[in-house]
């Protein structure tokens, strides 16, 4: 059995000085020595006072702070499976979330107090308890009351450290067991790609319950012995400011299209200087070319890769040296994982063929937590199935299509909205667009699509149409063009493109 070792323990006896964990809402900072011993405390607390063996979950209701962070490492010194939940989930979803997963102990922050208790009481949670970012709380009273535990409860790398559950927008939500062994190697993989070292700090924005959000870059960081900022919720303003003040120190930061093409837009983007960060990574979705081009104009090297929660982030990632002649492309594998795109039948597509990546390796899940029927359709021989359409080009390097879900066929010919987006984002006066398939009834589907024009900007349907039908094969182009205030987003940032389908469905498909 391959043993897992204290990460924060071993920084504060090596560098006991050196910062961990910057909180700029409660304006704190924690050096690894202080660091370790609120873990420990933390972990005294749960196993002491509440009771909380190895095995048991603890389930984390609460916005982005370095107590999150704490709790994360107090149960990977107890050996119990910590549970982070999206607070932007109504009470039913939460409620499903904590029925399959039957926490011993709810954390929660002061503004979810009453969705807390009451949850609490319907499924039985024998503990809830308080945090509110350094003040008075039941979490700070319980750190004071508990003795350090410093001695790490004997696990393997097989031992399931995280339930990280799926934004259920194929379905109700799934639980992604994420071992020990998975994060380890995920970590090596990310050091290895992203250059991070001691000296790295790192800009966290993305929620802590999102897989982005915790791995990337903060808790691959901690396992380095470097330091993150944590910052409570992305405002492109603050973040822009935060990467391109150098006094801040900020060398890596990861986040989704969304949050590159929100900070791009702002009107001190044009005199940020970004030169001086060394990891700038995107992911979570495929990203549009002229937003890459944008930062690429800056000088700035966005990285881009391709993972997903069920490999603990990252598989692909495109090298620094080639990101300028690889515009869009998702780079290599990782040297700790392998890969094949597939068709139907599951049998290897040639270069340049268009299929679903699968991939097997220490990073991926062991499978979904309570979910035999999943693990069945989710896995062939080990090798785990992405759902993601993919290709290559003659240098091996790969190129995520879309989501294989939202491809559509129209008149028989496949379409990948991705590849229509990137034509949207061509005219200046689009802001954001996203394109679905919908249901026609000549062709089976056609592509709606669905644009924000920037502030003060004027944008038709014609225009946009005669845009596409000059860059796109005429199946490829959308049959409908809807312009909105704005688009929905997960709160990683992501659009959710079913919130689209559903609009359509509701209120536009008759119309």
């Amino acid at each position: 059995m391959n043993p897992v070792y204290d990460w924060i323990a071993h920084h504060a006896r090596y560098s006991p000085d050196a910062v961990a964990l910057i909180d700029p809402r409660s304006e704190r900072t924690l050096s690894y020595r202080r660091l370790n011993d609120r873990c420990s405390r933390a972990a005294a607390y749960l196993t002491d006072a509440l009771g909380v063996a190895p095995g048991n979950r603890v389930a984390v209701l609460c916005h982005n702070s370095s107590d999150v962070l704490e709790l994360l490492f107090a149960c990977q010194k107890t050996g119990a499976i910590f549970v982070p939940l999206n607070w932007r989930l109504a009470a039913p979803e939460l409620r499903f979330i904590l029925e399959d997963c039957r926490p011993v102990v709810l954390v929660y922050g002061d503004e979810f107090e009453a969705v807390a208790a009451a949850l609490a009481d319907e499924i039985t949670i024998p503990h809830r308890v308080s945090v509110s970012d350094g003040q008075d709380s039941d979490y700070e009273r319980g750190l004071d009351a508990a003795a350090p535990q410093a001695r790490l409860h004997p696990q393997g790398h097989d031992d399931t450290w995280i339930n990280m559950y799926t934004s259920g927008t194929t379905g109700v939500p799934k639980g992604v067991r994420i071992t020990h062994g998975n994060v380890f190697f995920s970590a090596v993989n990310a050091s290895m790609k992203f250059r991070l070292s001691a000296r790295s700090r790192c800009l966290t924005f993305l929620p802590l319950f999102h897989v982005g959000g915790l791995f990337l870059f903060a808790t691959f960081v901690l396992h380095q012995g470097g330091s993150a900022v944590i910052v409570r919720h992305f405002d492109p303003e603050r973040c822009l400011a935060w990467l391109a003040d150098r006094e801040a120190g900020i060398s890596h930061v990861f986040g989704v299209p969304t949050n590159f093409l929100f900070m791009s837009q702002l009107p001190a983007f044009a005199d940020a200087d970004l030169r001086h960060l060394r990891g700038v990574a995107i992911g979570g979705a495929a990203a549009p070319l002229e937003l890459l081009r944008a930062y690429a104009h800056k000088e700035v090297r966005i990285q881009q890769c391709w993972g997903m929660t069920e490999t603990a982030t990252i598989g692909t990632v495109l090298s620094e040296d080639r990101c300028f002649d690889k515009l869009g492309s998702s780079g290599l594998p990782v040297l700790h994982a392998s890969m094949r795109i597939v068709d139907p039948e599951g049998k290897e597509v040639a270069p340049g063929e268009v299929g679903e990546l699968w991939v097997k390796g220490p990073t991926v899940t062991p499978g979904y937590w309570n979910r035999p029927d999943a693990n069945e359709t989710s896995f062939t021989d080990g090798w785990f199935h992405t759902g993601d359409a993919v290709r290559t080009d003659e240098e091996g390097y790969f190129y995520v299509v879309d989501r294989w879900k939202d491809m559509f066929i129209s008149g028989g010919e496949n379409v990948y909205p991705a590849e229509v987006e990137n034509v949207l984002y061509r005219l200046p006066q689009v802001a954001e667009a996203a394109v679905v398939g919908v249901p026609d009834e000549r062709w089976g589907e056609v592509g709606c699509a669905f644009v924000v024009r920037r502030a003060g900007q004027a944008l038709d349907a014609e225009a946009v149409a005669k845009h596409c039908r000059q860059n796109l094969g005429g199946f490829k182009v959308p049959k409908r063009f809807v312009f909105l205030d704005e688009l929905p987003h997960s709160a990683a940032g992501k659009i959710t493109k079913a919130d689209l389908r559903r609009l359509y469905r509701e209120r536009l498909a008759k119309a």
